[in-house]
């Protein structure tokens, strides 16, 4: 009876489908372990081996939570929407519905191979109707909130304007324009148009006006990620600068509840400082600047306010509102020339270490408010409009960069900056200033700021304040491919759709043009836009992370069609207990589904405001490629070995027609029309293949489709081989040659269990002491490691188990049917069909995880070093609980100790339970 892994293999996942073995109920009284990947986009390429990664290890954690006793969710769902899927269609003719469709099924099918304990019943994905009629939902009970500072809370806009009403908005500053001042008198003055203006400006889902990375060949706005060197990331097509109108979220108003909740979760220190370094939180002052010869006046954010005696010049970004107010007339050409090269360049290289330093004068001069003195005004590509007011005050003896820009424009320095806030001289000299720098550390350099932003807010030209880096999230999209926004115009004016008129479904086209004036293809199915005269819908869509932000809070309960999740069940399954997914998404989609459960915690829809307890972010499985060296100008190609004999060139070749590092030269002739008649020079009769570990990519020739490995070598052989190659955290190589080991392993392990010849060889026969040893050792071992994600040493603890477990030539039931339950989560197809070999009528999956017991771990006996004045003799073995008597009258018997006492009296023998035995002469 051989271990036949494709029979046993598809006969457990059709058994586990026919029998609904990984349905989870919403009603249970077992206490409940919610473990989650991060949303798959279903991409046409599929999976390659280092995709499933961190399936496997949720898959196994799942498992293993189960077998402890808990009530595991383990969904899984795809995030349909998204660009790809446009442009895919775009090229191919396609509609995105049908692509996706498509992919999603190709998809399903490779993981279905691996054996995973999806319960299925809960899938979904963001682009069916019956899901996006919930993200929609959520948006506008974010259009209709705000967050009230007081409170620290999302309120409805009701509050708002009741306040309004009341008091004006004197006690609650707007976020949008914190200029914007009425009275009660004054709001209720104002007509509609003006009241709704002003709501956007506090609403935590708003419109404005922004510059955007506008790409015409896509049709759409960009992230600032998905720009590179001024093309788009994808296709590589122009990207320019563009003032349009977008929808965006206020999540800067989260700021503060996003950094304090990261003491509330389990995320690594990279991914905590990740976090913070995004939203940036910093304390200092608004300064106001008069420009002189206008009624203009630029403000500016510093962190050191004391350092205002030092400014030498000032930056503007050039989308900064006031640059076309005040560029004089003498530099309005040179200003527009360069305001046409930043049009090019995006926030990622603006904000890089440049090497070329770039700007321009406005012919522009602001006074200084304390002394009065001229301080040029320029624009510069390293000052952007959405960070702090778009404006700096340089101070180049105090900051490398604006050091660097005045020395390249040959701007005066001063040699001098300002210290009068901290009691020290006015005015002392630089290098004064720089030894003064490193004492006026903690609280002496605290109070002079404290001082100087308290000079400011006297003289009535500023303010304290706190910034954060971190801006509002951009939430349009002009793009066809995505959520239709439930957003109506009537003269220009938003209004939301009514809530029993969702979904506002996604219409069919024909074509995915963009519409006028930079509309995304909406824009174009006019009978779709054009709801009733004078009424019109929203052209935009909504971006990729609208449907992952909340996901999974609907896999408590997909199928509700009366709201995105029963409160029950969400409280139920509460926060994901694990999360794991790549640390590409650590920051920005990890951030705006933190901000929306808060918002709908705030507004009593859920009962936790943090998503996710613990996040494990897994690496990248690297593709090792191969490379083979054709001798330049010919059709010849030779061994690694001695490539340094001849003029080369070197060549990526398919991994998948090479066995480790030796080419299949027969397949290689048939892999491409070009090399039908390659020659070979080689080196000990075989070609030697180069190797290089990169990034799996197709354009490489390294991926490896896991459905190939499966049926070579089995799910169960896959799952450990991959958990096997290294911590989940760290990124590591794939090599397919080292899966062979993983997979001699399980054939042994079926060995232990059953003979080729005679069937089962288990008996009932009471187990060993040392049997019993080597199971509980690996109980502790396993236990401890699956808990903590340590799968590799897990899966190492499970071979040295095996060898021990075979020494002892072991087959006792009592060992072995426990030893399948640890080994289940990592394998469970060959445990499954082990177990029920076993004569065991309920299933594997529910059995009881094995307890360890100290007892048979424990030691009964150690072999002592044997020393003789301090020097170790030789060794020798005792019960832990001998006498010391006996134990001094058999080390003084001992012929070697007797040599090395060399016939001297006896001074005494020094005994250390369980440590060591020294004989002093």
């Amino acid at each position: 009876m051989e271990y036949n892994y494709r029979d046993i293999e598809k006969k457990w996942q059709e058994h586990w489908k026919q029998t609904k073995a990984y349905q989870v109920s919403n009603d249970s009284s077992k206490p409940k372990c919610y473990v989650l990947d991060m949303f798959p986009y279903p991409s046409g390429v599929g999976l390659h081996v280092g995709h499933p990664l961190g399936y496997i290890a949720s898959d196994i954690y799942a498992r293993y939570k189960r077998l402890k006793g808990f009530n595991v969710l383990h969904p899984m769902g795809y995030d349909a929407f998204g660009l790809p899927a446009e442009q895919y269609a775009l090229e191919t003719g396609q509609h995105p519905a049908v692509t996706t469709e498509q992919n999603i099924k190709a998809f399903r099918e490779q993981l279905d191979h691996i054996g995973f304990c999806f319960d299925w019943d809960r899938e979904f994905r963001t682009s069916d109707p019956g899901y996006y009629k919930w993200t929609q939902w959520i948006f506008l009970q974010l259009f209709d909130s705000w967050l009230n500072r007081a409170t620290q809370k999302a309120e409805r806009i009701s509050t708002l304007t009741a306040l309004f009403e009341k008091e004006g908005n004197a006690a609650h500053e707007c976020p949008g324009d914190r200029a914007l001042r009425f009275t009660a008198a004054e709001w209720k003055s104002f007509d509609e148009v003006r009241q709704r203006e002003i709501l956007m400006h506090y609403r935590l889902a708003y419109l404005a006006f922004a510059e955007v990375n506008w790409c015409p060949a896509l049709g759409t706005v960009l992230a600032n990620d998905e720009v590179v060197n001024g093309v788009s990331e994808r296709g590589g097509y122009p990207v320019i600068k563009k003032k349009m109108r977008q929808w965006f979220l206020r999540i800067t108003e989260y700021a503060n509840r996003l950094l304090e909740g990261l003491e509330q979760v389990d995320y690594s220190d990279a991914l905590r400082e990740m976090q913070r370094n995004w939203i940036g939180k910093s304390q200092g002052a608004e300064i106001r600047f008069n420009v002189k010869d206008t009624d203009q006046q630029i403000t500016v954010y510093t962190t050191r306010p004391d350092t205002i005696f030092g400014v030498d010049f000032m930056v503007l970004a050039p989308e900064h509102d006031l640059v076309n107010r005040i560029t004089t007339p003498d530099q309005k050409a040179a200003v527009e020339k360069y305001l046409d090269y930043v049009q090019s360049r995006s926030e990622r290289e603006r904000l890089a270490e440049v090497k070329q330093i770039t700007g321009c004068f406005t012919g522009a001069y602001a006074l200084n408010p304390f002394n009065g003195q001229p301080i040029p005004v320029w624009i510069s590509e390293y000052v952007l409009a959405g960070y702090g007011t778009g404006a700096i005050m340089a101070v180049p003896c105090g900051d490398q960069r604006d050091f660097l820009f005045a020395k390249h424009f040959n701007i005066h320095i001063t040699n001098i900056i300002g210290d009068a806030f901290n009691g020290q001289e006015a005015n002392p000299t630089k290098d004064a200033v720089l030894q003064n720098s490193d004492f006026l550390d903690g609280m002496v350099m605290k109070a002079a700021m404290d001082a100087a932003a308290a000079k400011i807010e006297e003289m009535g030209i500023g303010k304290r304040q706190i910034n954060y880096k971190m801006r509002d999230a951009g939430f349009s999209r002009q793009r066809y491919w995505g959520e239709p926004f439930p957003i109506v115009y009537k003269d220009g004016i938003a209004y939301p759709v009514a809530e029993n008129e969702l979904p506002v479904e996604l219409p069919h086209v024909e074509h995915y043009k963009q519409g006028e004036d930079g509309e995304g293809p909406l824009a174009n199915v006019t009978d779709w836009v054009n709801v009733a005269p004078g009424i019109r819908r929203e052209t935009n869509t909504m971006p990729g992370y609208a449907g992952s932000s909340w996901y999974f809070l609907r896999y408590a309960d997909p199928h509700n069609t009366t709201a995105f999740a029963d409160r029950k069940a969400v409280d139920y399954w509460n926060q994901v207990d694990v999360y794991v997914g790549g640390a590409e998404h650590a920051v920005g989609h990890l951030l705006y589904s933190r901000m929306w459960t808060k918002a709908l915690y705030d507004l009593g829809y859920i009962g936790f405001d943090e998503p996710y307890k613990k996040i494990i972010n897994q690496g990248m499985i690297g593709g090792s490629s191969r490379l083979v060296y054709r001798v330049r100008g010919t059709n010849t190609f030779v061994s690694h070995g001695l490539k340094d004999q001849y003029e080369t060139d070197p060549l990526h070749v398919d991994v998948n027609i090479v066995d480790g590092t030796e080419l299949d030269t027969d397949a290689f002739r048939q892999w491409k029309p070009d090399y039908r008649e390659a020659e070979f020079i080689l080196e000990d009769g075989k070609y030697i293949c180069g190797s290089l570990l990169e990034k799996m990519s197709k354009r490489l020739f390294n991926t490896v489709n896991p459905k190939d490995v499966v049926d070579k070598y089995g799910a169960d052989t896959y799952r450990m081989y991959e958990m096997f190659l290294g911590p989940i955290e760290q990124s590591k190589p794939w090599e397919t040659k080292g899966i062979e080991g993983v997979h001699r392993f399980l054939k042994k392990l079926w060995r232990l269990y059953v003979d080729e010849n005679k069937g089962l060889i288990v008996k009932d026969a009471p187990a060993t002491p040392e049997e019993l040893k080597v199971l509980h050792k690996t109980i502790q071992k396993i236990d401890g490691d699956t808990s903590n994600f340590s799968y590799n040493t897990a899966v190492s603890q499970f071979m040295i188990c095996l060898n021990e477990l075979s020494s002892l030539k072991c087959n006792k039931r009592s060992i072995l049917e426990p030893l399948l339950v640890l080994l289940c989560p990592y394998a469970p197809h060959v445990t499954a069909e082990l177990w029920q070999l076993l004569g065991n009528t309920s299933s594997i999956l529910e059995a009881a995880y094995p307890v360890f017991d100290e007892q048979y771990v424990k030691e009964s006996s150690f072999t002592y070093p044997i020393a003789v004045n301090g020097k170790t003799r030789t060794e020798m073995g005792f019960a832990l609980d001998a006498d010391n008597g006996a134990i001094e009258q058999e080390v003084l018997a001992n012929e070697v100790v007797q040599r090395w006492m060399e016939g001297k009296p006896l001074k005494k023998v020094v005994i250390v339970k369980g440590r060591m035995i020294n004989v002093v002469v």
